[in-house]
């Protein structure tokens, strides 16, 4: 069995890629939290198609009657990235408290003037 590297791994990679310079490079915060969700996806994205064959059947034990050991998909990465989509929720939700704590004190999205202001004083 050979791994090759298809579309979908393809414009994952490049979607993650993207995603790290926006961040670097965005002094927005709320694009920040967008990127930093689009990056968590193309993870997502990655493993679960690096996986994916079209004759996987899922590793439910009524599904595996007539089928070999070589056609069930192997559900630790199905649950690994589950508990991603998971932790990228959360630091999603956290990121979302973080940005509106800092509008509401600096009243800006911009993270260059939140760092002078917090300096100031």
């Amino acid at each position: 069995m050979t791994i090759g590297f298809g579309i979908v791994e393809l414009v994952s990679i490049i979607m993650f890629f993207f995603s790290y310079y926006a961040i670097i490079v965005s002094r927005n915060m709320i694009k920040s939290i967008i990127f930093m969700s689009i990056m968590e996806v193309s993870v997502v994205m990655f493993w679960l198609s690096i996986g994916f064959n079209g004759n996987i059947v899922p590793p439910i034990l009524q599904s595996m009657e007539g089928h070999s050991i070589e056609n069930i998909g192997d559900p630790l990465t199905q649950g690994l990235m589950i508990t991603a989509i998971v932790i990228g929720l959360s630091v999603t939700a956290v990121n979302t408290i973080m940005f509106l704590t800092l509008y509401r004190k600096y009243k800006t999205t911009d993270w260059d003037i939140v760092k002078k202001r917090q300096m100031a004083g």
